[in-house]
Order: C-alpha cells, then sequence, then structure tokens
C-alpha cells in the first residue's frame, strides 16, 4: 500500500509545501524575481549582479539542505570552493570549453558529496555540522597544499573562452545571459526538488523522522541524496564565480564562508524558496558598497544580523510569508 508523505505527521503536512498549491503568490514571487535580474543591469553593474546570483544559488543550495531536509552543514563551502578550483582549472589548463569546464566543476563537487555525505550522515545534529567542517578543513588545506591550485594565489586569469566554441564571454554581456540562465536553471531544479514527493518526504523526515523511519522510509538514503544534490548546486554556483571573476581562491573554500551562507539563508528566511535570494542579495550589497568600512564590515553584519535574529525571527522572507499567510 502506498504511503502519502503529507500524512506522515500533522505538523510535516503542515509545513510541506504542496505542488501547484498556492501556486499565484509563488509565480509572482518568481516573475518579480526573473523580472529584477533581467532589467537591473540597465542600472546596475553587471558583474555584481553576477555575483550576487552566484551567492543566492550557493544559499538556495544550502537552504535546501538545512530548511527542508533539517541537516546544518558547516562546511558547504567545501563544493562552493570545489567547483570553483575544477572548473578554473578545466578552462585554463585543460583548455575547455566554459560550457564543460562548468560542468566539470560541478561534477567535481557532486562527487565529493557523495563521499563525504556517506561519513557525514551517519550522525545527526551537532555531530553532522562538526563532521562537515572538519571535512571541509582538509578540503581547504588540500586546496592550500595541492600544486594545481596555486596555493594562496589561488588560479589566476582563468579564460572565460567562447560558449560552445561560439560566443565570446568576454562580452559581458553574454557573461551575464550565461550565470542569469544557471542561476534561474539552478533555482528552478531546487523548486522542482521541493515540490515533489521527494521534498515533502525530506520535510517530514526534518519535522519527526522516527516517524518517517516506521513507516518505511530509508531516511538516510533520502538525507544523503538531498546533501548530494545541494553540494552539486553549490558546486554549480562556485564554478560559474570562477569563469565571472576568472578566479578561483582559497576564500571560497574557507569555513567562513560557509558562515556566510549561514548568515544569508537567515536573514532572508530559511526554510522558504525565496528568503536565500534576498539575503545573498542584502549581504553582498553591504560587503559591495560598505567596503570603505574596512573590517567595520563585519560588525555591521552582526548588528543587522542581530537585529534580523530580534525582529524578523523568520527572516525577511519568512515573516512576509507569515503575514501573508502563503508559502514563498
Amino acid at each position: 500500500m502506498a504511503i502519502n508523505p503529507t500524512q506522515l505527521t500533522p505538523s510535516a503536512a503542515a509545513s510541506t509545501p504542496v505542488p501547484f498549491a498556492n501556486w499565484t503568490p509563488m509565480r509572482l514571487a518568481f516573475i518579480l524575481m526573473v523580472a529584477f535580474f533581467a532589467l537591473a543591469p540597465m542600472a546596475i553593474y553587471p558583474v555584481f549582479l553576477m555575483n550576487v546570483m552566484c551567492f543566492a544559488l550557493f544559499a538556495c543550495a544550502f537552504n535546501l539542505l538545512i530548511g527542508f531536509g533539517g541537516l546544518l552543514s558547516f562546511g558547504h563551502a567545501m563544493f562552493l570552493g570545489s567547483g570553483g578550483y575544477v572548473a578554473a582549472h578545466a578552462a585554463k589548463v585543460w583548455g575547455l570549453t566554459p560550457e564543460l569546464a562548468i560542468l566539470a566543476g560541478t561534477a567535481a563537487s557532486l562527487a565529493l558529496g557523495a563521499a563525504t555525505g556517506m561519513l557525514a550522515i551517519r550522525r545527526q545534529g551537532i555531530y553532522f555540522a562538526m563532521i562537515t567542517l572538519a571535512l571541509a578543513q582538509m578540503v581547504f588545506f588540500i586546496f592550500l597544499q595541492a600544486p594545481f591550485t596555486g596555493g594562496e594565489d589561488g588560479i589566476q586569469k582563468v579564460p572565460r573562452g567562447h560558449l560552445f566554441g561560439l560566443v565570446d564571454l568576454n562580452d559581458l554581456r553574454a557573461m551575464y545571459v550565461l550565470v542569469f540562465a544557471i542561476f534561474i536553471g539552478g533555482f528552478g531544479l531546487i523548486w522542482r526538488i521541493v515540490n515533489s514527493p521527494f521534498g515533502q518526504v525530506l520535510v517530514a523526515i526534518r519535522e519527526n523522522e522516527i516517524r518517517a523511519v516506521s513507516l518505511g522510509y530509508d531516511t538516510d538514503r533520502y538525507k544523503l541524496l538531498a546533501y548530494v544534490l545541494s553540494a552539486g548546486i553549490a558546486g554549480l554556483a562556485g564554478a560559474a564565480k570562477a569563469i565571472v571573476f576568472e578566479l578561483a581562491s582559497l576564500t571560497d573554500a574557507h569555513w567562513s564562508m560557509s558562515g556566510e551562507a549561514v548568515l544569508m539563508t537567515l536573514v532572508g528566511g530559511m526554510g522558504t524558496l525565496f528568503g536565500p535570494v534576498v539575503g545573498a542579495a542584502v549581504i553582498i550589497t553591504m560587503q559591495n558598497y560598505l567596503a570603505h568600512l574596512g573590517a567595520w564590515v563585519t560588525v555591521v553584519q552582526g548588528v543587522i544580523f542581530v537585529v534580523c535574529v530580534l525582529a524578523f525571527r523568520r527572516g525577511v522572507i519568512g515573516e512576509i510569508a507569515h503575514w501573508l499567510k502563503k508559502p514563498l
């Protein structure tokens, strides 16, 4: 007899996103997001917007794991960094076209996610978080010492190349269209995952894993798949970022980058689809336009984070969704 995942627990059913339910506000939010990133280059520097989209996709990947799977990872930067390093190496040393280099970076992060996930998923809660942090630090040390990564200098002067051998990505407009397509594609994939039976089971596991196990679900398998999918999407963001900035650096693999993913997700709204996008836009905008403050930027970020936690406990989008009584 087939089991309806929305009936696992009352709380799980209440918070589980149902396909096409409340479709109008979700569609409106998606249209507004697409319209903003499509029209914004006319008024805002395109490279800044591409940076926002890359980090927004990274935050969305992290949110897929914690917001819908209930798994807090302190090591997600290893996937962002791995995608960037492999894509940069593939484009500069192997001479691959940008689309193949990005695919190579994504595949590397997927493989790393599968390898580390089989170790990390064995534990829960803070133990899971600490294992991911330890694994990420190991990966960071490898990137620091490996001969092909350039050490502290990273991989510089990565060629953008020609997309499919035809479109010159040194043209900012062409580069922007590619990053825009990657972001919308990655966001659409996460949307589909969340609004699928798989996504409903993930939420049920987050709400009551014991109940899910009692109904016959292999929860470790579901969590591992969510972990690998999240790793792959994070790697896609890192690979795209490396091509945009023609650089792969240790910054993207450092543990502090995992902290930024947490910050972006909480500011925007954990467990919401559009929250990480808003959170990434807020954090990257602060870093960019408050750069003249130097080290004080982190202090400002801390103050804003405290204010958001106290005044907007659900995050910006989470509070809006709660006010509208509609999932976003």
